[in-house]
């Protein structure tokens, strides 16, 4: 028996000894899995990404307590000064704007206004028309900020319209019409000698070579490689084409109907008649005339005020800076610059010395 208990009390001290150092083998363990490591690391870079957050949230928090805090002391500030200004603006308003009953009625005649509204008085006419004056030149500026835009977009669409269209087998039957007429169009080398006999036939031979080279600079620009036509460059390149044909139909409009003043008629003729025969540097020369002329001073400049100096009595009609007339006339002279630029790079001359 005492053998037996023996036995027994042995088996249970080797079977305490084994769960002893089975709980504590974990603590003299002497080296750590990758698994473990690589989630100590999360571990440490979550909690470390987490306190960058509420750092980040709490400068975000107390950067817009403080810009809270000074757009209420600007508002306090503003709310003080407004009244004396509010005293004073109806003044200073009048006194910058101060132009003769005349001349306000001439204005708003112009511009198809009525000249009086009833009850109205001077002064409160005279603040209508500044405030009408205020709205067009904000309209301008808008529609001149807009234009390159505008124009971006008309053009992406189109791109993506004739992109369907090809996939889809449809013919562009606005692309086969210009062909068309461009095979109606007859393009006459332009005669200088006709300002003095045949005024009718030289609006035709300039007018023909004018749509002529226009429709080769949409055919160059259609021929590119697509990825020139997607690139940021290429759509520059090719707004700046629509807008040039969009601009030249006020001066083609004119020519087709022959209305378009002797003196400018004069010196396109000129400007297209060196285009043909690639003298860009007599073009380039014809052009200033154009759009500068001869005048020792821009139009404008003689007229400090609302009444006409005698100076501006000196300016003749083949002296006027013709580029300061209207908005309308500047930018179909300015397309014309384009055109030669355009014309030069494909036709270039036959010697250095014409270059422009």
């Amino acid at each position: 028996m005492d053998f037996l208990n023996d036995a027994i009390k042995a088996e249970i001290s080797k079977k305490r000894k084994t769960l002893e150092t089975a709980k504590s083998g974990n603590a003299k363990k002497k080296y750590v899995s990758r698994a473990e490591l690589e989630r100590m690391r999360e571990e440490e870079y979550l909690r470390q990404e987490a306190e960058q957050r509420a750092k980040e949230l709490e400068k975000k928090r107390k950067r817009q307590e403080e810009e809270e805090a000074k757009r209420r002391e600007l508002e306090k500030a503003q709310a003080k000064n407004t009244g004396e200004q509010n005293k004073t603006d109806g003044e200073v308003e009048v006194e910058t704007f101060n132009i003769t009953r005349e001349e306000v009625i001439r204005r708003l005649r112009a511009k198809g206004q009525p000249i009086r509204l009833f009850g109205e008085t001077d002064k409160q006419c005279k603040i209508r028309l500044r405030a009408l004056e205020l709205m067009e030149e904000q309209s301008e500026e808008q529609g001149q900020r807009n234009d390159y835009m505008r124009k971006l977009e008309e053009m992406e669409e189109g791109m993506r319209l004739e992109a369907l269209k090809q996939k889809a087998g449809v013919p562009d039957e606005k692309k086969i019409n210009k062909k068309l007429k461009k095979a109606e169009l007859i393009v006459e080398p332009i005669d200088l000698g006709l300002l003095q006999s045949d005024l009718d036939r030289l609006f035709a031979q300039i007018y023909s070579y004018l749509v002529h080279t226009m429709d080769e600079w949409e055919e160059f620009m259609d021929a590119r490689p697509e990825e020139e036509k997607q690139s940021g460059q290429g759509k520059r390149a090719a707004v700046l084409q629509k807008q040039t044909a969009d601009y030249m139909k006020p001066l083609l409009r004119q020519l087709k109907k022959r209305t378009l003043e002797p003196d400018i008629l004069a010196r396109v003729a000129e400007i297209t008649h060196h285009m043909q025969h690639r003298r860009y540097r007599d073009a380039q020369d014809s052009y200033l005339q154009l759009s500068i002329g001869n005048a020792p001073w821009p139009i404008g400049v003689t007229m400090v005020g609302i009444h006409e100096r005698s100076a501006r009595e000196k300016i003749f009609a083949s002296q006027v800076a013709h580029v300061l007339n209207d908005e309308t006339s500047r930018k179909w002279i300015q397309s014309v610059k384009r055109l030669m630029t355009f014309a030069q790079s494909k036709y270039p001359p036959d010697t250095l010395s014409q270059m422009s």
